[in-house]
C-alpha cells in the first residue's frame, strides 16, 4: 500500500512541479516539490495519506484566497 501511494503522490508531484514551472506558479511548484520528496521520509501509510491531501489541495487554497 505505502509503495501505492508513493507512486500516486509522487505523480502528482510531477504534474504539479510542470504546471508550476510552465505557469510561474509558485504554489504548485512549491506543493510539487514536496509531493515528490516527503515519501522518502515518512513511511506511515495514514500520515503519508494526510501529507499527500494536504499538499494536493495547498495551491488551490492558496489560488482562491489570493
Amino acid at each position: 500500500m505505502s509503495l501505492f501511494l508513493d507512486l500516486l503522490f509522487g505523480s502528482v508531484g510531477g504534474a504539479y512541479l510542470i504546471y508550476g514551472k510552465r505557469q510561474y506558479s509558485t504554489p504548485f511548484l512549491v506543493a510539487g516539490f514536496i509531493l515528490v520528496i516527503y515519501p522518502y521520509f515518512v513511511s506511515n501509510v495514514l500520515l503519508c495519506s494526510l501529507i499527500g491531501v494536504v499538499m494536493i489541495a495547498t495551491p488551490f487554497v492558496i489560488r482562491t484566497l489570493a
